[in-house]
């Protein structure tokens, strides 16, 4: 499974590499037209550059992932494509990254230039914090007022998830995590068995732990 930057992350790295610049700009994105504006943005933000050079990974529920790169004027298979790989074998998706080039006047080649947008986007995600998508059912269970908050303790102490309450006549809860925990904790509440209901799923961003830790 592939982690992601935090939402709302943007950072700027620069690398030198024999005089010429590269300004590398990650981001975190949710979709393609997400990247595609990051992109538009750092063209607005140096626009005397002479390349932008692109690539980005996006995940959609259902479908395969979108990927995407651009060497925007480099040789064939020198900036994108690279800088790509290394988005790949980080894990990350959710992730547009942007390098541009102030050229420096000394050429470097085509080994130097797919060294070069590597090491760019190497730097710029180097150490930068993750985060790994996680997916729970939720479900909907009502208990009477005596027995509500008991059952919010129950679940916290077993990793359940509260979402929301709502109050009437009983106290219903939508919770996030395990459909059969969560009816065999409410029916030891209630001492009798509790009727379950499925409402959908919900996504938690949870911190990636470093690589070293």
């Amino acid at each position: 499974m592939s982690v992601w930057l935090p939402q709302g992350y943007r950072e700027v790295s620069e690398l030198e590499v024999k005089r010429s610049r590269f300004l590398t700009t990650v981001a975190r994105v949710e979709d393609e037209a997400g990247a595609r504006e990051v992109v538009a943005e750092v063209r607005r933000t140096w626009p005397d550059a002479r390349h932008h050079c692109t690539a980005f990974i996006v995940e959609m529920p259902g479908a395969q992932p979108v990927e995407r790169s651009s060497d925007d004027g480099e040789p064939s298979g020198t900036a994108g494509r690279p800088m790509l790989d290394v988005l790949r074998g980080a894990g990350l998706a959710q992730v547009v990254a942007v390098v541009t080039r102030y050229f420096g006047g000394v050429k470097l080649g085509t080994g130097g230039l797919v060294r070069a947008y590597s090491d760019a986007v190497s730097l710029a995600i180097d150490g930068a914090p993750r985060v790994r998508p996680v997916v729970s059912s939720v479900s909907e269970v009502t208990f009477s007022y005596a027995d509500a908050a008991r059952a919010q303790d129950a679940f916290a102490a077993h990793g359940l998830r509260v979402l929301d309450s709502e109050y009437g006549e009983a106290v219903t809860l939508r919770v996030a995590g395990d459909g059969e925990l969560l009816r065999g904790l409410a029916a030891e509440i209630v001492r009798e068995d509790v009727a379950i209901e499925p409402r959908g799923e919900h996504l938690v961003e949870e911190p990636e732990p470093p690589a070293s830790a």
